[in-house]
C-alpha cells in the first residue's frame, strides 16, 4: 500500500501534517477504548507508521476520512476485508466496507465503437432501448442458434478485422491475415497483469512451429497476437516487457517458415481511440492478472461486449463475468487467489523449479535468438531465482494448454459465434448505469432528478 515519508510531508505540507496527527490520535483512542486487550492493533492500524523514516500510510488515512470503503469486484471487496484490512472491518463492521462492480457504457463501447454490430442487436432487440438498459440485450440469445444471424454477425466481425489489419498495415508495415485468430492483450503494462507470460506463450508457440515439418504446419491455425499499452515512465520492467515483445515480433514476422501462422504486433500509444478499433475486432482478449492482484478491470467487459471470448485468470471481474456468461463461453487457467500467498512463500522458503516448457523459452532468449540475452536476463531472473512472485511459472503450463482448447474451439466457427452471441446477450449486468444507479443507492443516498426543459 502507498505510504509517504513524514518528512517529505512536514516538508511539502506541514498544516496537514499536524491535522493528520491529529486525526491519527482521535482515531487511535478510539481504537484503545473499544480493544483494550489487544495493543498491537494500535501499532497495525495507526496511520503513521514507526519505521525509520516514518511513514504515513495513506489507506489507513483514506479509511478513516471516508464515509464507505468500496471494491471493484466481488473477488477485491473480499480480500480488502479478508486480509489487508481485516483490523478496520473489526474496528468499523462490516457495512463500511461495500461492493460495486465496475461497467461499461454501451454508448460509447459498443453502439460508437462497433455502429454494425449495434444496428444488428438493435434488429433483434426491438430497437436501440439495450443502449439505456443494458439487460434488453438477453432477447439475443434466442438468435445464437440461427444460421444467418450467426452469418450477419460473423460478417461484422470480419470487417472490424479487416480495419484493424489495414491500420496494423499503415502504423507497423506488417501485414497481417483478417482470417487469422485475432488474440489481443492490450492495457497498462505491468508485471502483475502478465504480458511476460503473454509473450514467452507467444515464443512457445513460435518454437513448436518451428519444430513441426511443412506438411504439420499446414494444419496450424494462424494467429496474430496483438499487444498494445503503455509503461509507467520510471518502470524499468514494464518497459523491458515492451523491448521483448518488439524483439519477438521482428524475428517472428520476417520468419518465412510462418509465415502467416503467426504475426506479433505491438501497438504504439495505445489509447481510447484506438481501444474502439481494437475491441470490435478481438477474436479473443487475454486477462491474465495474478489471481488476486486485478482491483476489476473494465476492458474485459468492452471486448466480450463487443463479441470477443475472454482467456484470463479467477481474477477481478473475470469471476462475475464467467457468473453471468456461463463456464462454456470463457477460457480460464491457472492457480486460484486463495493458493498464491502459499506458492508465494514455497517459492521463497522451499524449492522451486521451472517449468520444463517455460525453461525451454528462456533457453531460447538466452540463446540471442530475439536480440542480446542480458536485455531480458532479468525478466527471467525474476522468475528463475527472485521467487516468481507473480506465479508466470506455476501458471504457464495451464496457459498453454488453454490456447491449445481456444485454437480447436475457434476451428468450429459456427460454435465459436454461437459462444460470442450467447456472451453478448448475458452482459446486461455490466453497463455502468447500473453501477452508478448502485453508488446512488448504497453510498451516496441520493435520488435521481428529471431534468427540466
Amino acid at each position: 500500500m502507498e505510504k509517504w515519508p513524514v518528512g517529505l510531508v512536514q516538508h511539502l505540507l506541514p498544516r496537514h501534517l499536524q491535522i493528520i496527527y491529529d486525526i491519527n490520535l482521535f482515531f487511535l483512542q478510539r481504537v484503545e477504548k473499544a480493544f483494550p486487550e489487544d495493543r498491537d492493533m494500535l501499532t497495525r492500524v495507526s496511520i503513521i507508521e514507526e519505521s525509520q523514516p516514518k511513514m504515513v500510510r495513506m489507506a489507513h488515512l483514506a479509511i478513516v476520512g471516508s464515509h464507505k470503503v468500496n471494491g471493484v469486484a466481488e473477488l477485491h471487496s473480499d480480500l480488502i476485508k479478508t486480509t489487508i484490512f481485516r483490523d478496520f472491518v473489526s474496528i468499523y463492521g462490516p457495512d463500511k466496507f461495500t461492493n460495486v462492480t465496475n461497467g461499461i457504457t454501451p454508448r460509447r463501447w459498443l453502439h460508437q465503437a462497433n455502429p454494425r454490430l449495434s444496428e444488428l442487436i438493435a434488429s433483434k432487440c426491438g430497437g436501440h432501448g439495450f443502449l439505456k438498459d443494458l439487460t434488453q440485450l438477453n432477447r439475443l440469445e434466442r438468435w445464437a442458434d440461427d444460421a444467418g444471424f450467426r452469418r450477419e454477425w460473423a460478417e461484422i466481425k470480419y470487417a472490424n478485422k479487416v480495419r484493424l489489419a489495414k491500420h496494423i498495415k499503415a502504423t507497423t508495415g506488417v501485414t497481417v491475415n483478417p482470417a487469422a485468430l485475432f488474440d489481443v492483450q492490450v492495457k497498462r503494462i505491468h508485471e502483475y497483469k502478465r504480458q511476460q507470460l503473454n509473450i514467452f506463450g507467444v515464443i512457445h508457440r513460435y518454437l513448436a512451429l518451428k519444430a513441426m515439418g511443412a506438411e504439420e504446419r499446414k494444419r496450424q491455425l494462424p494467429r496474430v497476437s496483438i499487444f498494445g499499452g503503455k509503461a509507467a515512465p520510471g518502470y524499468w520492467m514494464a518497459k523491458q516487457i515492451i523491448h521483448l515483445i518488439n524483439a519477438v515480433g521482428s524475428v517472428v514476422n520476417k520468419d518465412p517458415d510462418v509465415g502467416d501462422l503467426l504475426k506479433v504486433i505491438f501497438l504504439e500509444d495505445y489509447n481510447v481511440s484506438k481501444a474502439e478499433m481494437i475491441c470490435p475486432a478481438s477474436d479473443i482478449s487475454e486477462h491474465i492478472s495474478t489471481a488476486g492482484t486485478e482491483a476489476s478491470g473494465t476492458s474485459n467487459m468492452k471486448f466480450v461486449l463487443n463479441g470477443g471470448l475472454i482467456i484470463g485468470t479467477c481474477d477481478g471481474a473475470n469471476i462475475e463475468i464467467t457468473r453471468e456468461i456461463g463456464e462454456s463461453n470463457i477460457f480460464l487457467f491457472g492457480n486460484l487467489a486463495e493458493d498464491v500467498e502459499d506458492l508465494r512463500h514455497a517459492h521463497t522458503y522451499g524449492s522451486h523449479s521451472i517449468d520444463a516448457e517455460l525453461e525451454k523459452v528462456f533457453c531460447e532468449v538466452e540463446r540471442g535468438t530475439f536480440g542480446s540475452p542480458d536485455d531480458f536476463s532479468a525478466m527471467m531472473a525474476a522468475v528463475r531465482h527472485h521467487g516468481d512472485y507473480y506465479l508466470v511459472s506455476d501458471d504457464f503450463p495451464s496457459y498453454v494448454e488453454t490456447h491449445r482448447l481456444v485454437d480447436e474451439a475457434y476451428r468450429n466457427q459456427d460454435e465459436w459465434v454461437s459462444k460470442c452471441i450467447v456472451s453478448v446477450a448475458r452482459m446486461g449486468f455490466f453497463s455502468s448505469d447500473r453501477c452508478i444507479n448502485e453508488y446512488a443507492d448504497g453510498i451516496w443516498n441520493v435520488e435521481p432528478l428529471v431534468v427540466q426543459d
